[in-house]
């Protein structure tokens, strides 16, 4: 299972890689009057329909890939966590103290510690 996990985790993170190249290469709406004054022949490199539908698609699959992999690995996480109460490997909480034990080491303090740590201004 932990195997599994690991390749889970080195997907997601190729995923999101993936994800953020994908998104960083394509071109936004308002890119489109740039075709006007030249900039529109670099669209010719995925054929004539530009490249807006292959990357699209592309961006769609890997948020697809994306999310399933995420909802894997939580539901990873959730049993393992489930599996550790079951063993009782949880970490108790802290106790709390009582009032009365607090007062007692607040009166240990020693008395010549100054009140701040910011030195005075001699006059």
């Amino acid at each position: 299972m932990e195997t599994l996990q690991a390749l889970l985790l080195v997907v997601q993170v190729i995923c999101a890689f993936a994800l953020i190249c994908f998104i960083l290469v394509q071109r936004g709406k308002g890119a489109d009057a740039g075709v006007a004054f030249g900039s529109g022949a670099s669209a010719t490199v995925f054929g004539a329909s530009g490249s807006s539908n292959f990357l699209t698609k592309t961006t769609t699959a890997l948020a697809f890939v994306f999310l399933l992999n995420s909802l894997a690995l939580a539901w990873m996480a959730k049993e393992r966590s489930m599996e550790a109460r079951e063993l009782n490997i949880v970490v108790p909480e802290a106790m709390e103290q009582p009032v009365e034990d607090i007062e007692v080491i607040l009166d240990e303090v020693p008395q010549d510690v100054p009140d701040s740590d910011i030195p005075s201004i001699p006059e």
